[in-house]
């Protein structure tokens, strides 16, 4: 079995506190735990230290599983990706059911397809040029595949997820929120119950409505990030404290007003 093998089966990606990944890393212990496309784990990284939370109860005896790839993909993506990767195929529920991959290629083949060549081209900008550029990309593929593609096809959310990033990058935080308001629905139905994935993105969304000073609002996105985030972050955790700073400034501007 060779070592490069064995390094890239046995490897974690490392994430910043907005769940971007920054690196990799060794951590052998973890590498112990198996998979399922329906974890009852998820791992979170505070710098580089990995903590490893559990999102639903566990039964004595129950194995302790998380998901080695992204259950965003379709069944047959996430299995050619684990075989890829991890020599073996997944028989998970998920997997035998092949649940939600209609909703997931929902709308036109060819729309989607294009935005998916499209989102499989961008690289992180390193300028606001670069930024500028990406945006116009996300805004044109918007536009013209309006009506053919549901906010819930996979492709058009991470689209949106793109044109969300430019635009904050840009600091155009009114556009920001309109892009990052149309992916809470999606986030929803794909990320169930707790997910650190979701829990960031109601946070920055969050974020985006209170400066925007729409703090009703922001309050209640906040307050269901932090439902998820207690469980998949653990109260200790530094996004965890800056979720519950801004939460308290949302709670004392509506007791002023």
């Amino acid at each position: 079995f060779p070592l490069f093998l064995q390094v890239t089966c046995n490897c974690f990606t490392i994430s910043n506190g907005e769940m971007q990944d920054v690196g990799v890393g060794l951590y052998p212990s973890m590498s112990l735990l198996n998979h399922s496309c329906d974890p009852n784990c998820v791992i979170v990284f505070e710098g580089y230290q990995l903590l490893l939370h559990s999102v639903r109860e566990i039964q004595i005896g129950e194995e302790l599983t998380i998901s080695y790839v992204e259950s965003l993909m379709p069944t047959r993506e996430r299995q050619k990706q684990l075989m890829r990767q991890y020599c073996f195929e997944c028989d998970c529920p998920l997997c035998q059911n092949q649940e939600k991959d209609a909703e997931k290629l929902a709308g036109e083949e060819h729309a989607w397809k294009e935005v998916k060549d499209a989102v499989n081209e961008v690289r992180y900008p390193k300028s606001k040029e670069e930024w500028k550029h990406v945006l116009a990309r996300c805004q044109n593929l918007l536009r013209s595949h309006k009506g053919h593609l549901p906010d819930t096809n996979i492709y058009q959310l991470k689209m949106l997820d793109c044109a969300m990033d430019a635009c904050i990058n840009l600091e155009s935080w009114e556009e920001a929120l309109y892009y990052g308001s149309r992916t809470l629905e999606p986030y929803r139905l794909y990320y169930p119950g707790f997910h650190p994935l979701r829990a960031v993105q109601l946070m920055r969304v969050g974020k985006l409505q209170y400066s925007q000073g729409m703090v009703p609002q922001a309050l209640e996105t906040l307050k269901q990030a932090y439902n998820i985030m207690k469980v998949t972050h653990g109260t200790d955790h530094s996004l965890m404290k800056a979720l519950m700073e801004i939460k308290e400034e949302c709670e004392a501007m509506m007791r002023i007003q």
